[in-house]
């Protein structure tokens, strides 16, 4: 019963963290038919905004505030320079300025912060355990089930309720004819941006929140893990991309528990072999977005 409960608590937790770093990627994907490598380093930024304000005083939710805030004002800051200058350009030239705002951001950091790991100012609770049904476990991953599922339910409603995430879902179907029905098409994109930008802020606490310490290359595995989650899911669709995360979640932490101490550090290999078995499935992804116009 232990087992099961611990093994239950670490899908859900990694599984939460996976599905909102998928979600601020498909989200740009939705809109912009491209991938946004300059993700990762979002949630660079949020880590090294804690760091740079951990000699403030302020309170350390005010510093979590403030650090999602930048991710946000970076999120947007890549819409305007990455991405609006060259948007109506080939693919190829938004994935070139893409990759070179993601370089920019990273050798800032090296140049003007440092190259080594930064220690991240955390609240005990984060290193405390809790013992739920004989299984003891930290009480991070908790703090994890609980802010994935207040922001997955608070993402489900602004794309269903609300007049902007209408319009973002009618701009993911056909942005074309969006854009002719009125859609404010910056608005919308730098919309997409932000709440991206948001989401890696909150991926960029508790991921740091795991292991303690920020780089300039933080961000570089939950870009990875998130593109990954979404090609499972499928790259148009926003419950495809929770679908993926925590689905990928499960096979890491299946391999985890399952694999001798010998073959572990083999397992990203395993877990890459069991996407291309899905993929060869289903090569649209597990979910199929909405019929796509074209990138604008």
């Amino acid at each position: 019963m232990a087992f099961a409960i611990q093994f239950a608590i670490d899908v859900l937790s990694l599984g939460g963290a996976y599905a909102l770093m998928a979600l601020g990627l498909v989200i740009i994907y939705g809109i912009l038919r491209l991938v946004n490598f300059a993700y990762g380093e979002l949630i660079m930024v949020a880590g090294y905004t804690m760091y740079l304000s951990s000699g403030s005083g302020l309170p350390w939710l005010v510093m979590a505030t403030l650090a999602v805030g930048m991710a946000v004002l970076f999120g947007i800051l890549t819409d305007y320079a990455a991405f609006r200058p060259v948007r109506a350009k080939s693919v190829t030239a938004v994935l070139i300025t893409s990759f070179a705002f993601s370089n920019l951001l990273q050798n800032a950091a090296l140049l003007f912060i440092s190259p080594r790991p930064r220690n991240v100012p955390l609240p005990e609770i984060f290193s405390q355990t809790v013992s739920i049904g004989g299984a003891i476990t930290p009480v991070r991953n908790l703090i994890t089930i609980a802010a994935s599922i207040v922001l997955l339910a608070a993402v489900a409603f602004l794309m269903r309720k609300t007049t902007l995430g209408i319009a973002m879902r009618a701009a993911a179907t056909n942005f074309t004819m969006a854009r002719m029905l009125g859609v404010p098409a910056n608005l919308i994109i730098s919309s997409a941006f932000a709440l991206s930008g948001f989401l890696a802020g909150v991926v960029g606490i508790l991921w740091i929140g795991r292991i303690g310490t920020v780089v300039p290359g933080v961000g570089l595995e939950p870009l990875l893990v998130a593109f990954i989650a979404t090609v499972i899911g499928g790259m148009r669709s926003l419950p495809g991309a929770v679908v993926g995360g925590f689905l990928l979640a499960l096979i890491d932490t299946t391999l985890n528990y399952s694999l001798s101490q010998d073959l572990l550090k083999f397992r990203d290999a395993f877990t890459f072999s069991l996407v291309i078995l899905i993929l060869l499935w289903r090569p649209q992804g597990l979910i199929k977005g909405p019929a796509s116009g074209q990138r604008t």
